[in-house]
C-alpha cells in the first residue's frame, strides 16, 4: 500500500512539474510584458505633459514658427489618442520628429538658449527621452522572453492554457532615428 501512495505521489509531483510550471513561467512572461508596457505608457505620458512647457516656453521667444508647434500639437494628439503597439510607436516617432524640429528652431534664439527656465525644460525633456528609450528597451526585452517561450518545447504546449499570445516589439519606423547624428563644432 505505501507503494502505491508514493507512487500516486510522485506522479502528482511529475504532472505539477510538468504542466504547472511552464504554465505559470508563460503567464509570468505575460505578466512582465504588461509591465514593461505600463512604463512605456507612465514615461510618454510624462514626456507628453512637458511638451505643452517647453512650447510655451518657446513660443514667447519664437512666435512666428507657428508650424513647428502645430506639428507638436498634432504629434501630442496622436499620441494620446494611440491604442496599440504599433500606433503608439509611430505616435512616438512622430512626437521625436516634432520635438527635434523644436530644438533646432530654438538654435536660432540665443536669448531662449540662455532662458533658465527653456534650460530646465531641456534637461527634463532629456532625461525624459532617456527614460523613454530604456522603458522601450525594457519592454522589448520582456517580449523577446515571452515569444521565445512561446515558441519553445515544452511551453508551446501550454501557450493556449495560459492564455497568452505573441506580442509585438516596439519599433519606430522614422528612418530619422536610424541616422548617426552629426556633430558640428
Amino acid at each position: 500500500m505505501n507503494t502505491i501512495l508514493i507512487v500516486a505521489l510522485a506522479a502528482v509531483l511529475v504532472l505539477v512539474f510538468v504542466v504547472v510550471v511552464p504554465r505559470n513561467r508563460l503567464v509570468r512572461l505575460n505578466v512582465s510584458v504588461d509591465e514593461a508596457w505600463a512604463q512605456i505608457e507612465v514615461q510618454l505620458k510624462r514626456r507628453s505633459d512637458l511638451i505643452p512647457n517647453l512650447v510655451e516656453t518657446v513660443k514667447g521667444y519664437a512666435a512666428h514658427e507657428s508650424n513647428t508647434f502645430q506639428a507638436i500639437v498634432d504629434a501630442r494628439a496622436k499620441s494620446t489618442s494611440a491604442n496599440t503597439v504599433a500606433d503608439v510607436a509611430a505616435a512616438d516617432g512622430q512626437m521625436s520628429k516634432a520635438l527635434r524640429g523644436l530644438l533646432a528652431v530654438t538654435e536660432n534664439y540665443p536669448d531662449l538658449k540662455a532662458s533658465s527656465n527653456f534650460l530646465a525644460l531641456q534637461e527634463e525633456l532629456s532625461s525624459t527621452e532617456n527614460k523613454v528609450s530604456f522603458a522601450r528597451q525594457f519592454y522589448n526585452d520582456n517580449v523577446r522572453g515571452l515569444n521565445t517561450a512561446i515558441k519553445t518545447f515544452p511551453t508551446n504546449m501550454f501557450v493556449n492554457a495560459a492564455k497568452v499570445k505573441e506580442r509585438p516589439f516596439y519599433e519606430i519606423d522614422d528612418p530619422q532615428d536610424r541616422k548617426a547624428p552629426q556633430v558640428k563644432f
